[in-house]
């Protein structure tokens, strides 16, 4: 009797260890899949119509990126740890204040920081532009970015023209938006 017992408790053991193996086999195979295929399907180039979002600004409003639609967008992807992301707020600024009244527009998306940290930021460089706070960063993946900081030129017809990764200087950031207004065109 004893040794039947033994045995059931081995089979119940040896079951539980396979299921629980094969639980993990299933959750690392679920990670590797949705991670590593998927996500290079969410890639946005240069040529694609830009994905829409909706992500709330510093003022509490949601704005919405169809909002722009026959204005030409300058989507950057930044935060505020990142040094080439602060390098560059101040050219942002400057074209900004520039392009304002016209049909160009920037979208700065910070990504996953604090409304304080943004916000001290902010007013530590005087930014007066929108800045969007993507607090999961599912703006972020959805645009496949992998470097901060990342900027996405969007012409009046939504489709992304430029794709840039990494910091820009003052001549880059005038550049690209001479490329987005609609009026140069």
């Amino acid at each position: 009797m004893e040794k039947q017992d033994r045995i059931k408790r081995k089979r119940r053991r040896l079951f539980m260890r396979a299921a629980i193996l094969f639980s993990i086999v299933a959750a690392v195979g679920y990670v590797f899949v949705t991670n590593f295929f998927m996500a290079e399907a969410s890639i946005v180039n240069e040529g694609d119509d830009a994905p829409n979002f909706s992500l709330v600004n510093m003022e509490g409003e949601v704005v919405e990126l169809a909002d722009y639609e026959g204005q030409g967008v300058f989507l950057n992807f930044w935060g505020t740890y990142c040094p080439p992301c602060e390098d560059e707020m101040p050219y942002m600024e400057a074209e900004w204040q520039n392009y304002k009244d016209k049909d160009v527009e920037i979208l700065a998306v910070n990504v996953g920081e604090s409304e304080l940290q943004i916000d001290r930021f902010a007013n530590r460089h005087s930014l007066n532009f929108p800045i969007l706070k993507d607090s999961n960063r599912d703006v972020l993946n959805a645009y496949g970015v992998g470097v901060l900081p990342a900027t996405f030129l969007i012409d009046e017809h939504g489709e992304v023209i430029l794709k840039r990764e990494g910091g820009m200087s003052q001549e880059h950031v005038e550049n690209f938006m001479g490329m987005i207004d609609p009026a140069a065109s």
